[in-house]
């Protein structure tokens, strides 16, 4: 975790050298859905019903010069969620977690802008609620791709944007008083809406 803070300074330190730096605080709401649910001595059950979750962070924004593009890495909490069924129980599979896309945008028509950059996403807590279940083990580090639209209006600024996991990252639920656990393809698949604030 040091080390990836440490990244994280030196990114938002690295647009200094930029034209122009601009800085701001955001926050949304999100509709995900996490993969398939699998029992390992079964076949694959129900897949996940996406749910509404939501979203709070800060943002750095670099302009590059000559070419016109900018850098705008996040430091983003998120909170997502989907539900599950299986043998007749329900469940909703909650995920905690810091990201830290790094986009790459183009600015257009003076109040629009487009981007693309991967997003590195740390597990800070996960937890399935249903009655039988009595833990659950989820990959700490994963990697996902961003890409989205946005507009600006003065300091307010609106974004909406689709992101998807792109590592592998599987959740382990550990069942009581049984020997077949179950696992979640917990990689996101997002929609992501977004208000900012410009400093």
């Amino acid at each position: 975790m040091k080390r990836s803070l440490l990244i994280i300074a030196m990114l938002f330190v690295s647009a200094a050298g930029f034209s122009q730096i601009d800085f701001g605080v955001k926050a949304g709401f999100n509709y995900n859905k996490t993969g398939d649910l699998k029992d390992q001595a079964e076949d694959i059950l129900d897949g996940g019903k996406g749910k509404a979750g939501y979203h709070a962070g800060v943002w750095l924004r670099g302009d590059v010069p000559i070419i016109g593009l900018y850098l705008r890495p996040e430091f983003v909490y998120t909170q997502i969620s989907s539900e599950y069924e299986y043998e007749g129980n329900k469940g909703d599979f909650d995920l905690q977690k810091l990201d830290v896309p790094i986009l790459v945008g183009k600015k257009f028509l003076g109040f629009a802008h487009a981007f693309i950059g991967p997003a590195f996403q740390f597990v800070v807590d996960s937890d399935f609620d249903a009655e039988d279940i009595e833990d659950i083990d989820t990959d700490s580090f994963t990697l996902g791709m961003q890409m989205g639209l946005g507009v600006e209006f003065g300091s307010l600024g609106l974004d909406v944007r689709w992101e998807r996991g792109l590592s592998d990252s599987e959740s382990k639920i550990v069942r009581n008083n049984t020997d077949s656990d179950i696992t979640i393809d917990s990689r996101p698949n997002q929609v992501i809406f977004g208000l900012s604030y410009k400093f």
